[in-house]
Order: C-alpha cells, then sequence, then structure tokens
C-alpha cells in the first residue's frame, strides 16, 4: 500500500490502515514539510456542552453556499468528537481551560468549537503524528521520493517516481493520495513551496473524476511586508477580537457585511480586495490593518506566540501597531472526487484530505475544518478492502539512460523557471480574487500554449516509460532539474483546470466570484464535474438544512 503525502491527512490515513499491510508513505520534502504544519487555527468539533454535531453541520452548510454534500457534511460533524478524543489519546497537546479542552470562536462559527495549541495546532497534530508513524513497524517512509504518475494496468497499480537522478516504478494494492492543495499556482498564497496540485494533475492525468476545482479560498489577512513570504495570520486573531481597519483607522468591513471582520472568509477577502481598488492601492503591495490591540496582552501572548515572533521578525510589533495584511490564495475546495470511504472513482485509488473534493466545503470551507477533513476522511481506510495484485516482476530492460547536450539542459532549465515565475503570475490576475470572462480566456490560451512548448521538451520523454522500466537522467543537478520539472508541469495541469472551470461556471458563489456574472444563480446550484477534456454539470444539488 502507497501513501502519497505526508502531512494529516497521509500520516492518520497511514496510521489507519490495517496493521498486518506493508505501508509506504511517500514524502516530497521531510515529513513535516507540509500545510498541515503551516495551520494555524485548530480543528473544529463540535464538542463543547452548548453545542451540538447538527450546529457544526448548519453553520457547514450555510459557508458552503448551497453546494454541500449533507451525508458528507453530517459524517464530519458526527465523527468530529470520536476524532478528537483519538487525537488526544494519541498525545496531541491541545491547550486546556481547567480541565476542559479550551476552544475558540473562528468566523462563521455560531459557537466556540475550535480547538488549538496556541497558534500552532497544525504542528502539534503533525508532530504527534509523525512520532507515531514512526514507531509502527508496518509503515515505512521514503523522503525526497518525487511521485510523477499514477499507472494502471493488466499487471497492477503503482505510481512513477523520481529518486535522486532516476525515475523508477513502485507497484501497490492500492495507492492513497494525500499530496494536499496547490497554492503555489498562485503569486500570493500561505501555502508552502511543496504545495503544487500534484495529486489534481495526476489523478487528472490518470483519469479520475474531478470536481468543483474553480473553487479557491482565498485567506483575508496574511502578512504583506516587502521580501516577506504571505505568512497567514490566522482568523482566530479576529475570533479573539482583532479589528480589521482601513489607513483612516475605520473598521470598514462593516460596509460589506453586517458580521464584519467575522463575516466568511471569501466575503473578508473580497471586502479587502474591493477596498484597496477603491483606494487605487498596488496589488503587489497594498494592504490593510489587523489591529491586535483590542485583545488583552496576556491573551496574545498565551493565544498567538508564534504570529508575535513572525511579525517581529519582520518590524511589526503587534502590541504596539496593527499588522499589514491582505489576502493570498490558502485552500483548494475542489479536487478528486471521493465517497465517503475516501474511494476515487478509479478503482483501488483512494485520496484524503485537501486533495480531495468529499463534499464537506462546498464552495466555501468553513474555518477548521480541514484538519477535521484530514482525520475524519483518514480514518476511514481502516475499512479499506483490497484485491490481489500481480507481481510487476523485475525492470523489463536494463537501466536505460536520457542523455542531454548542455544546451538543451541551459534551454530546457530556462524555460522551466520562466514558466515557474510566470504561472503564478497570470493565475493571480486571472483566477484569483475576481475573475472575468475574456481574461479567462486570454489565460487558457496561454496555459495551452505554454503545455504544448513544455511536450516538445526532452524530459517529457520521461512520461512514455513504461512500468518496469527504469531511466537514468544523465544532466548535471539532475534531482532538481526534474523536480522542477515535475512541478512546473503540475502547476500548468493545475492553472488550466482552474481556469477552464471557472470559466465554465457563469456565477459567483462562494470562492468563485465573477465580475461578469456578479449574482449567486439557482441554475447554477451544482457542481462542476471534469474528467479528461470533458466538463459538465452535476444534477441540482438540493438545498440541504441540517
Amino acid at each position: 500500500m502507497i501513501v502519497v503525502g505526508g502531512g494529516a491527512a497521509g500520516l492518520y490515513a497511514a496510521l489507519s490502515l490495517p496493521a498486518h499491510l506493508k505501508v509506504g508513505v511517500l514524502t516530497k520534502q521531510t515529513l513535516s514539510r507540509s500545510a498541515s504544519d503551516w495551520a494555524q487555527g485548530g480543528l473544529a468539533a463540535a464538542i463543547a456542552p452548548d453545542d451540538s454535531p447538527q450546529f457544526h453541520v448548519q453553520d457547514t452548510l450555510i459557508a458552503g453556499a448551497g453546494l454541500c454534500d449533507l451525508e458528507a457534511v453530517r459524517f464530519l460533524a458526527e465523527q468530529g468528537p470520536a476524532c478528537v478524543r483519538a487525537l488526544v489519546a494519541m498525545g496531541v497537546a491541545f491547550d486546556r481551560s481547567g480541565d476542559d479542552l479550551a476552544l475558540t470562536l473562528e468566523a462563521a462559527h455560531s459557537r466556540r468549537r475550535v480547538l488549538h495549541a496556541a497558534d500552532t495546532t497544525g504542528r502539534a497534530v503533525v508532530t504527534t503524528l509523525v512520532a507515531e508513524v514512526l514507531r509502527r513497524p508496518n509503515i515505512h517512509v521514503l523522503s525526497q521520493v518525487f511521485v510523477v504518475d499514477l499507472w494502471q494496468n493488466r499487471q497492477g497499480r503503482g505510481v512513477s517516481v523520481i529518486v535522486g537522478d532516476r525515475l523508477c516504478w513502485l507497484q501497490a494494492q492500492a495507492i492513497v493520495l494525500a499530496t494536499g492543495g496547490g497554492g503555489q499556482v498562485y503569486a500570493q498564497t500561505t501555502n508552502p513551496s511543496v504545495s503544487t496540485g500534484d495529486g489534481v494533475a495526476m489523478a487528472w492525468r490518470a483519469g479520475a473524476l474531478l470536481r468543483d476545482l474553480e473553487f479557491v479560498q482565498f485567506h483575508p489577512t496574511a502578512l504583506t511586508v516587502p521580501g516577506a513570504p504571505r505568512f497567514l495570520i490566522s482568523e482566530a486573531v479576529r475570533g479573539e477580537g482583532a479589528h480589521l481597519l482601513d489607513d483612516q483607522g475605520r473598521r470598514f468591513a462593516f460596509d460589506y457585511h453586517p458580521d464584519g471582520e467575522l463575516a466568511p472568509r471569501d466575503v473578508v477577502s473580497r471586502a479587502i480586495f474591493n477596498h484597496l481598488q477603491a483606494m487605487q492601492a498596488d496589488p503587489a503591495t497594498g494592504h490593510v490593518w489587523l489591529d491586535l490591540r483590542p485583545i488583552p496582552s496576556d491573551r496574545i501572548r498565551l493565544r498567538f506566540p508564534n504570529i508575535i515572533q513572525v511579525c517581529q521578525q519582520w518590524g511589526v510589533d503587534v502590541f504596539r501597531e496593527p499588522i499589514p495584511v491582505a489576502p493570498a490564495a490558502h485552500y483548494w475546495m475542489g479536487g478528486i472526487w471521493t465517497d465517503l470511504q475516501s474511494q476515487t472513482s478509479l478503482p483501488q485509488i483512494f485520496a484524503v484530505g485537501e486533495t480531495t473534493s468529499t463534499g464537506v466545503h462546498g464552495a466555501n470551507r468553513l474555518a477548521s475544518n480541514s484538519l477535521l477533513e484530514c482525520i475524519v476522511f483518514g480514518a476511514q481506510l481502516s475499512q479499506v478492502s483490497l484485491l490481489p495484485a500481480a507481481h510487476l516482476g523485475e525492470p523489463s530492460s536494463p537501466l536505460q539512460t536520457l542523455s542531454l547536450s548542455d544546451s538543451q539542459v541551459a534551454h530546457q532549465e530556462n524555460r522551466l523557471r520562466e514558466w515557474r515565475q510566470a504561472i503564478p503570475v497570470l493565475m493571480w490576475q486571472s483566477a484569483g480574487i475576481c475573475r472575468e470572462g475574456n481574461q479567462l480566456q486570454q489565460a487558457i490560451a496561454q496555459v495551452q500554449a505554454w503545455r504544448q512548448e513544455l511536450a516538445t521538451l526532452p524530459l517529457q520523454q520521461l512520461t512514455q516509460v513504461a512500468p518496469g522500466q527504469s531511466i537514468q537522467v544523465q544532466i548535471p543537478e539532475a534531482e532538481a532539474t526534474l523536480r522542477l520539472w515535475g512541478e512546473t508541469r503540475n502547476l500548468m495541469d493545475v492553472a488550466l483546470l482552474i481556469l477552464q472551470s471557472a470559466a465554465f461556471r457563469q456565477e459567483s458563489r462562494g470562492g468563485h466570484y465573477r465580475q461578469d456574472f456578479p449574482e449567486c444563480r439557482p441554475e447554477w446550484q451544482v457542481h462542476t464535474l471534469v474528467q479528461s477534456k470533458e466538463w459538465w454539470r452535476s444534477p441540482p444539488v438540493e438545498a440541504a438544512n441540517a
């Protein structure tokens, strides 16, 4: 059994698989290098006396703007308390309030239900899961492995991988994709560098059913300081009482929604975007202000030590001045379609976490439901039923080599680096917080032209290597170049999928906003379905009530 990805989804899935299975966890970098590890806010679960799974369901449905799968949302909310107990038993050190687990409020939640470990909740969860994975004798972790593609044939299924300067093949009875999101397709993102949409791109090329790829959540408040990465300033900061201010010190968010700073994320992101446009701010550096000073200082120190530290590194003292913030791409609601057992449309291929479309997020994810989704749906793999796999046998030919001239290497690397810079800029401009039909079509044409050129590069020969064959690439710094090629290829595919899905949906809903179709339209209360080169609408999604 192969699990691709070492974040919360992949680790919990690996731990949930039956203990008699031999499990290989493949990670691009180290185990802790994932978006889960960066998650600050927390994990939502209805465990308070004044809360219930029904309230959690209702809040999730409202945030999802009519596109949530009611069965999946109920499943998530009802399984939440048990998953919290499992994590606590495993040793995750959530913050306490006396003898009880501490709970905070985040935007669009009607109750305090977000568990946290200061402002590094994801790190606390992942650290515990890593330790448990390393203790399990049936789980083997292979780091610095880049998975290129899925393969299936009469002999079985598996993945092609790049290890060092070689492309080779791994066979498995089943595969779990847990590769996270694709935030690196945008110029401004809170995601780590590994978030290049690998799972969605691989699944699409293999013929899997994908869903709702146009829905991207832009977090309203990322640190915006020249030279600094777009560090996420957790929604929990606003939940604790921080104010959003413009240059005049006015709480402008109430101009756009009666809940002000605590409106759903897409609303707050567009409020900031529109406010900055009205002020004619520079798109690259324009920002508003997030003022933590209404929160008691002791509370800030207790809840947000990491935010304090990172802001200090970039010259911002949160106790004396507000933080400059602007929106950034944060979470991808769409992804690989899965059922409640985390099964994709491909036999014996499963998926968990942000790379999926389980139906729980709809058009706009409710804050802190993502870590919960990783755990709840990862746990379903304890019930996995595997088909026997034929033995692939020894490599069908001796190790082959792919050698390139110096000029081929130079041209190829230059183009790959140029595309890696250009794709996120194009996507931020064309498929960012606000979108428009003509601009989307122009961007689609550009990405298609890039993909055609990519297909002519010598390294594309690696996509034609048959299962069982191994190939060595004889070029300088082969591993880095191969990784650059693989990630750029995935980003191009992800960009095309998002752009075409955004052009297909002619309305505004949740994380998808079309300036030329600004209204939410009843006839578009449907899922966008994608398979191969075909886009179509699902049957109407019934308005769900908890």
